[in-house]
């Protein structure tokens, strides 16, 4: 019986520390961060400034009106203003990123390991998704859900699925997006898979994607355009 009360209490313990697991919130005003270069410590997240050296500055960013290059080939621009861009945004939850279209420009499928993303059109026309994981209702399972926006439409990606935006438009389409941590991290999928350093055995992916060895070393010599 004590045994059994013993694992009770360790499986709530960790299912309520689960439950909480994102950015923490901040026990200050706030904790500027300082530069990685600077930093002699190693922390989750970013050491703090000496408050008495913080500036206004500190918590401001210019850029964001300025159209990002979308001349590669995928024909889109991220432009981030996470902790990395931004040193006050340190603990406090929350970036912002202006993401660029070209024409038939696409934000290919990518995931943030650590935020939901919620999106807002500015201008031209989006075709948006995200697929879902695969939960314990095998009807749900991989699920894909899309839809078209327009300028002032809202769409919001979970924390952690693989998401996308498409310029279905024949011009330029501009979205800024929220995102509910101040380093979101993110994973494109096809660099993850095809570009990784080293690569992963074309053992291991002629398996998983069920294709022939020599689709898969096609894959895995292309260059993986990057538009962050």
């Amino acid at each position: 019986m004590a045994i059994r009360f013993v694992l009770t209490i360790a499986i709530v313990t960790l299912a309520s520390s689960l439950a909480y697991a994102s950015d923490p919130s901040p026990l200050q005003d706030f904790c500027v961060a300082v530069d990685d270069a600077k930093a002699s410590v190693f922390v989750n997240g970013k050491i703090c400034k000496d408050p008495k050296m913080v500036t206004a500055d500190d918590f401001f960013f210019s850029g964001l009106n300025k159209s990002g290059n979308t001349s590669n080939p995928l024909g889109s621009r991220v432009t981030a203003v996470n902790v990395n861009q931004l040193p006050g945004l340190n603990t406090l939850g929350i970036s912002l990123v202006r993401i660029d279209y070209a024409p038939y420009g696409l934000n290919p499928p990518h995931t943030h390991p650590r935020a939901t993303e919620i999106l807002v059109v500015v201008e031209g026309t989006l075709y948006v998704g995200f697929v879902t994981s695969n939960p314990a209702n095998p009807n749900i399972k991989n699920k894909l859900f899309t839809k078209t926006l327009y300028p002032r439409d809202v769409f919001v990606f979970p924390e952690g699925l693989i998401h996308f935006q498409f310029n279905t438009g024949k011009t330029k389409a501009v979205a800024f997006v929220g995102l509910s941590s101040q380093n979101p991290g993110v994973i494109t999928i096809a660099n993850a898979v095809f570009g990784s350093n080293p690569p992963i055995p074309s053992d291991v992916l002629t398996k998983a994607f069920q294709v022939d060895k020599n689709v898969v070393k096609y894959l895995q010599g292309q260059f993986w355009s990057d538009n962050n």
